[in-house]
This record gives C-alpha cells, sequence and structure tokens, in this order.
C-alpha cells in the first residue's frame, strides 16, 4: 500500500485542469481527462457549503453532493418540488475522475476545513487549500488570499487536515508572496505544516488578469524550491497558452507539472499528448496536436448532455471559451476566435436551455434530458457579464474549418 507522500507524488505532476469557479465542473473536467489531462481539480467549494450536503449515488454510478434541504423553509421546499429543482453543489464520474482528481476548498478555519474535507475525501484522491483567489469574497471570508498574509493560520489548517485526514494528500495553491524569498518562505512554512504538494500562480496579489505572468519570479521560486524539497511535488499556474512554453519551464526548473486555467478555457484540446514518434516538434499556438475550437466546443457540449448539466452553466463556459478578455494582450493576436457556422458569443447568450445551446452548435444526439438546475444563489451572472464586454470589440469573421481529425471520445 503506497504511503500518502506517494500518493502525492503520483498524483501532482504532468498537466492539469486548473480548479476554476464556474467552469472546473463535471463536464470540463471530464473533457479535459479524455482530451489527455493528467488531474483535474473541482471548482473551489467553500467549506461550509460543502459540509451542508448530502451524498447521493445514482443509477447510474454518478457521485451528487447536493444541498440538505431538510432545514429549509416550507416556502422553499414547496418551490424546489414544484420546479423540481436538484440544489447540487458537486456531480463526480468516478468511472473516469477515480485517481484523477483534486478538491478544492475554499476556507479559513481548520475546523471547517477539516469538517468540509471529512464528508467528501472517499470520493477524492487529494485536498487542495484556495490561497491564492484575492477575490473580495474569499478575502472578506479570510479565505483565498488572505491567507498568503496569515501564514500561522494558511499552516494551521494544513496541519489539522493532515491529522484529520492522514492517508490522503493535503496541498494548496498559492500565488507570488511579493517576490521569490518570501514565496520560498511561505512555502517553506507550508511544507513544514504537511503540505505534500504546492501550486504557485505567478501573479501577485492586485495583479490584473491581463497583466502578463511574472515568470521571472516564478522559474527563481520553483528552482529554489525544488532544491529545497526535491521530493515535494511542486506544479506552477499562469500563462502557460502553448506545451512548448511549459515544456521549456519544467525542464529548466525541475517543476512537477502545470495548471491551465485560461489556456484550458481558450482550447481544452490543450491537454492532448504527442505520440512518441512527434518528439521534434514545437508545440506552439499553431500545434498539430490542437483540435479546431468548434470541435472542443460540441465535444463540451456532449459532456454537458451527458451530465445533465444546467444551461446555463454551460452557456458561461462557453462564452468564456470564445472570448479573449482575461486574456494578456501580447496574447491574444495569437489566441484566434474563429468559428464557421457564425456563433458569436451573442448568439450563444441568447439560448435558453440546452437544446438551443446544441442546436447552435449543430450538436446532435440530444435527447431531451432533464437538466439538473442550479440551486439559488450558485453560479448565478447575467448575459450582460460578457456582452458588456464585448461592445465594440472587432470580431473574427467564419472561414473555414474542418473537424475530420478530431479523435474518438472514449
Amino acid at each position: 500500500m503506497e504511503d500518502v507522500e506517494t500518493k502525492a507524488r503520483n498524483l501532482y505532476k504532468g498537466v492539469a485542469l486548473a480548479p476554476m469557479v464556474r467552469a472546473s465542473t463535471t463536464p470540463l473536467r471530464t473533457l479535459a481527462l479524455k482530451y489527455g489531462a493528467d488531474l483535474v481539480f473541482t471548482e473551489e467549494m467553500i467549506d461550509r457549503s460543502l459540509s451542508n450536503t448530502v451524498r447521493e449515488v445514482s443509477s447510474n454510478g454518478m457521485i451528487d453532493y447536493v444541498r440538505d434541504m431538510s432545514g429549509a423553509s416550507a416556502k422553499v421546499k414547496k418551490r424546489l418540488a414544484k420546479n423540481g429543482d436538484t440544489p447540487l453543489i458537486v456531480r463526480i464520474d468516478p468511472k473516469l475522475e477515480k485517481g484523477k482528481l483534486v478538491c478544492q476548498l475554499g476556507t479559513g478555519d481548520p475546523n471547517f476545513a477539516l469538517k468540509a474535507a471529512l464528508h467528501i475525501h472517499q470520493d477524492v484522491d487529494a485536498i487542495d487549500i484556495n490561497m491564492g483567489c484575492p477575490k473580495k469574497f474569499s478575502v472578506s471570508g479570510g479565505m483565498g488570499s488572505a491567507l498568503l498574509s496569515d501564514p500561522g493560520r494558511a499552516a494551521s489548517i494544513i496541519k489539522v487536515l493532515r491529522n484529520g485526514i492522514p492517508d490522503k494528500p493535503i496541498s494548496c495553491k498559492i500565488r507570488i508572496v511579493e517576490d521569490t524569498m518570501k514565496t520560498l518562505d511561505f512555502c517553506t512554512a507550508m511544507v513544514n505544516a504537511g503540505a505534500l504538494a504546492i501550486s504557485i500562480h505567478g501573479r501577485r496579489v492586485g495583479d490584473e488578469s491581463t497583466k502578463p505572468a511574472d515568470w521571472k519570479t516564478l522559474k527563481e521560486t520553483l528552482g529554489l524550491l525544488k532544491d529545497k524539497f526535491p521530493t515535494v511535488p511542486i506544479m506552477m499556474n499562469g500563462d502557460f497558452y502553448t506545451r512548448q512554453e511549459w515544456m521549456d519551464m519544467m525542464e529548466e526548473t525541475k517543476a512537477d507539472g502545470v495548471l491551465l486555467a485560461r489556456p484550458a478555457l481558450y482550447n481544452t484540446s490543450i491537454f492532448m499528448k504527442p505520440s512518441g514518434n512527434q518528439t521534434d516538434i514545437k508545440y506552439g499556438y499553431n500545434s498539430p496536436l490542437l483540435l479546431e475550437k468548434t470541435c472542443v466546443v460540441r465535444d463540451y457540449l456532449r459532456e454537458c448532455v451527458k451530465y445533465s448539466t444546467h444551461y446555463k452553466n454551460v452557456k458561461y463556459v462557453i462564452c468564456e471559451m470564445m472570448n479573449n478578455r482575461r486574456s494578456p494582450p501580447n496574447r491574444t493576436p495569437h489566441l484566434l476566435q474563429k468559428y464557421p457556422g457564425g456563433q458569436t458569443v451573442a448568439k450563444t447568450c441568447n439560448c435558453h436551455s440546452i437544446q438551443d445551446l446544441c442546436n447552435l452548435w449543430n450538436v446532435n444526439g440530444f435527447d431531451g434530458k432533464k437538466e439538473l438546475p442550479v440551486f439559488a444563489g450558485e453560479h448565478r451572472y447575467e448575459d450582460s457579464y460578457f456582452l458588456d464586454r464585448l461592445k465594440g470589440e472587432a470580431i473574427d469573421k467564419p472561414e473555414n474549418e474542418s473537424c475530420n481529425k478530431k479523435p474518438k471520445l472514449h
């Protein structure tokens, strides 16, 4: 039987789908795995929200954690019964995700963190603590990047989880802490507390997503960390839009792997691996491994139909795939948005069901499966979130592209 340190080394390596709110749900995770991802993270789940769920196993083997409504008001229960709403928090497909799934927790309290982790640990392979999110919601709750300025509390969370769940790897995902040495000091404190893997995002708190990641500081930090803790997996994150970029960085720093967020949304087929006879190819923006974006969106929609994903969440992810609003300006000329079927963000936003989306993207086989509605307050956003940001932007004209090289997903 593997010890927990070996489990961590075998899990935290290669190319991973990063945790992204609204995006890293079941269909994107399974699509990433089918394309070749080595591991996937859930979206961040808040500790108390996860703890307040009931575990259910469906007839087709899906594992669902749904909001415990036993204490809800009669009015709320009546509305849920009328609409058939299922307050789903997370869905797991053990057939595809077993051995490759990391649950990311948003927490600021060791006891809340342990309660949530104990609730879900049987269905995931590791627990990761979000120590990098700079959003007001996280920081005001003492979560996310607030932990970067409170290493004592951050270390306490890691230590309590390690002691409470000794058979599962505990990791954390952070940002650069001011400079190389302060980042190294923070990581050292987490490893000493029991963290068995660390992922580092190459931006600081306050950096806009359109500001290029600081690869210089990231490179220095990765190198020093691997020298200091050669057996602890260290993953990197931030603006790795091509396979060649992360391959070069990993070779230079000895980092164990890379987490992909925006690049995976731009084209999820970025996870596709070269065969043994493709060693001399440079894998840049026009890598021969990449599929056309229309093909990727269609594959994503098929996964959404399979997992009965709510259409609003599907729209959000597809719209993120179709725009570069959060990419650094030096990258956007290389991130083309061309759709031969005439699909646009506006047309996608105008869809009001999963069937509308399948029709727009010419995806056949929709059988009218019932969607699992998102619980009120979860993943809510307005279409203007995308449309207002696209006003006045140039839209690429459609041009011919083929899906002939799309591999069969299995």
